[in-house]
Formats: C-alpha cells, sequence, structure tokens
C-alpha cells in the first residue's frame, strides 16, 4: 500500500529550511503567515525580544469579503496598517513554507500597497 505523506509536516520542514535562514530583529521583524482551511493569520514579530508587534487574522469580528482571497486581502491591509503606526516600515518576509500563491500571495500584496517593504 502506498502511504501518502502527510502535508502539514512536508510544510513545516520546508518552514524549519526558511526559519534556519532568516529571523526578525527590532529595525526588521519578521511577517509571519498562517493559513489553515478557512482563515488566514499574520504576525510581525520580533525574534530577538520574543514579541509580537503586530496582527491581524480572519477571526476579527470586522473582517469584509465572501471569499478567502477577499479576507485575506483585508488581513494583508490591517497587518500593514498596524505595523506602520507602530513604526514598522521594512519587514522579512516569512511565507510559513506555503507557496507564494493564492491567499499567500494575496496577502503579501497587499501588505506592499499599504506601506510595508519587503
Amino acid at each position: 500500500m502506498i502511504s501518502k505523506p502527510d502535508k502539514n509536516k512536508t510544510r513545516q520542514r520546508r518552514h524549519g529550511r526558511v526559519r534556519a535562514k532568516i529571523s526578525g530583529t527590532a529595525e526588521r521583524p519578521r511577517l509571519n503567515i498562517y493559513r489553515s482551511n478557512s482563515n488566514i493569520y499574520a504576525q510581525v514579530i520580533d525574534d530577538v525580544a520574543g514579541v509580537t508587534l503586530a496582527s491581524a487574522s480572519t477571526l476579527e469580528k470586522d473582517v469584509t469579503g465572501t471569499t478567502k482571497s477577499e479576507k485575506a486581502q483585508f488581513v494583508g491591509e490591517q497587518v500593514a496598517k498596524r505595523a506602520v503606526a507602530a513604526g514598522i516600515e521594512d519587514v522579512v518576509f516569512d511565507r510559513g513554507g506555503y507557496l507564494y500563491h493564492g491567499r499567500v500571495q494575496v496577502l503579501a500584496e497587499a501588505a506592499r500597497e499599504n506601506g510595508l517593504k519587503f
């Protein structure tokens, strides 16, 4: 019988390889993405201090949009606005082991349009 690899385990392995190379600092924090089947989450993290500086997700009450991509765009806009309000413009993008496609790409482009540079 052929066993199918666990998609989340392979994603976590990819994410671990990326995280070995990038880290967020106070000057240039890390914009981290987590995507589940129904929701998407974004955090701006200072890994040196171990704190989250700004965050947004589709679990918030004021989320607009009907499709997952529209919700991802809203989350990208919100996390960018909150980061800029906290004085952060330059970030390191951490796609979390996901392909730069679909909801991850929409979130990243929305964050760029609203003031984040990466």
